[in-house]
């Protein structure tokens, strides 16, 4: 069945400002792919799993890649903001749809906390004597004016902080590439290719050590599905984002095998530790000068990349709620520069329990949100994967129109990514410190639960599906 044309303008969310040009939503979807998962957490993995880290980080690549296109599918059915949600609601129920809202909220709540924390850690690098939790606040009250604006603004931060990402890694695998061809630089002498395996072999702590860290890998592709929030604010979402998809494998064999990779060959892994970054130290073994200050600087700008993008997120999340009656209604309305300033301002204030976190428990707070960001993350993944396999039922039973972009496969890939995140989420759960997320999200669907039950009683209706805006304007 072919696909009608969409009226994208009409299936945006009201008010909305198309502002986010292709250059932009490129971008955007590029940073989501490089964050502080990689830039930070990655030492602590290596540190678990040695040169078997690159498996796992290509291994949950080819996975993302499964839930990415499942999204897009989905979009270019029917594109709006806060999809994630609306196709939940759409294909599941409304509960559903309500439960991913909040819950994809929550995410973005704790990755804020985690980034915070991580930049926090970044100054400390040259400022050692100020506080982390002071650093958080400071980059707490920046980042929120300037998501304040406009979403061009948004857009235009994300632009730069994705270029400097982008440009770092380039770099650190051209010079790491060098210094093993060349052999240049005080790590020249010992770096070799053979550093991935000389150590007590490529899985020097075992498989199952190896597997442990998906948990880990998988919080570092969190935010990748950003993309899918920005649809209602794309100015031609029907040509940039399957362009932003498809660019995903090479991305990820890029920045993430690629660098890796590289820098395990120039350093072997047992010089590596939790908390320090592994950019950071394999500059400051190749001797380059200011290299490692020069990295340091651009992992905090990866930090508040990831955080402006959770202020991003969170306030379209919300007036999306709201919208449906499951978020108090003054979340609708927009600023005078169209954006959902209320909702944006109530995220900071949670986001602000990650300042305190670094106050009470600087050494843990990164560890700690981490893995709850990570659980919220696998929630919205398998509310995305499901969607998908039953909105491609409904086209093949001719109900619904069939999306210009189709996901490979139909719907084996998505499966095959559902059994996947449930097997990282039952180790999540033999992990003792990481398990402690998963109570955290039981406590969160109680108190889902039970706002539910307050929601149906003062508004019956709320359980009503509502017909998609997609088949009133399509033809």
């Amino acid at each position: 069945m072919a696909s009608p044309q969409v009226d994208t303008e009409s299936v945006s969310d009201e008010g909305y400002e198309r502002g986010l040009s292709g250059r932009q939503v490129q971008m955007i979807a590029i940073g989501g792919a490089i964050g502080v998962g990689l830039f930070l957490g990655a030492g602590a993995n290596i540190a678990k799993a040695g040169p078997s880290l690159i498996v796992m980080y290509a291994l949950a690549g080819v996975i993302i890649f499964f839930i990415m296109r499942a999204l897009g599918e989905l979009l270019l059915y029917r594109p709006v903001s806060g999809s994630f949600a609306e196709y939940s609601r759409e294909f599941l129920g409304p509960f559903f749809g309500y439960f991913t809202g909040w819950t994809y909220w929550l995410m973005w709540i704790v990755i804020g906390m985690a980034e915070l924390t991580a930049a926090a850690i970044y100054i400390n690098y040259w400022f050692p004597q100020i506080p982390q939790w002071a650093t958080a606040l400071v980059f707490l009250i920046v980042l929120f004016g300037a998501n304040l604006i406009s979403v061009k603004m948004f857009g235009e931060i994300e632009f730069w902080f994705s270029m400097i990402k982008v440009t770092a890694i380039i770099g650190m695998i051209v010079i790491g590439l060098g210094v093993l061809t060349f052999g240049f630089s005080a790590a020249g002498d010992t770096a070799a290719v053979s550093n991935l395996w000389a150590f007590d072999g490529f899985f020097p702590k075992g498989i199952g050590s190896s597997l442990m860290t998906l948990q880990g890998v998988m919080f570092a592709y969190l935010a990748i599905e950003i993309v899918g929030v920005t649809a209602g604010e794309s100015k031609n979402p029907e040509k940039t984002l399957p362009k932003a998809i498809n660019t995903l494998p090479w991305r990820i064999a890029l920045f993430y095998v690629g660098a890796l990779t590289v820098i395990l060959c120039v350093v072997k892994w047992t010089e590596f530790a939790p908390g320090v970054s592994p950019f950071v130290e394999a500059f400051a073994q190749i001797g380059i000068p200011a290299g490692a200050a020069i990295v340091n600087f651009v992992v905090l700008t990866a930090a508040l990349s990831s955080c402006n993008s959770g202020m991003y997120s969170t306030g379209r999340m919300l007036r999306s709620l709201a919208e449906n009656g499951e978020a108090p209604r003054i979340y609708q309305r927009l600023s005078s520069s169209k954006t959902p300033a209320l909702g944006i301002a109530t995220s900071v204030v949670f986001m602000g329990i990650g300042v305190v976190l670094n106050y009470v428990v600087p050494e843990k707070a990164f560890g700690y949100v981490t893995s709850i960001a990570t659980a919220a993350g696998i929630w919205t993944w398998l509310m995305i994967l499901i969607s998908h396999i039953l909105y491609r039922r409904q086209v093949v039973a001719g109900r619904l129109p069939a999306s210009s972009f189709p996901a490979p496969g139909g719907s084996v890939c998505s499966y095959i990514a559902i059994v996947f995140l449930l097997f990282v989420t039952a180790l999540i759960a033999i992990d003792a410190e990481a398990r402690i997320c998963l109570y955290v999200m039981a406590g969160w669907a109680f108190v889902l639960g039970i706002g539910w039950v307050a929601l149906k009683s003062r508004n019956p209706r709320i359980t009503e599906g509502r017909e998609p805006e997609f088949e009133k304007i399509g033809g």
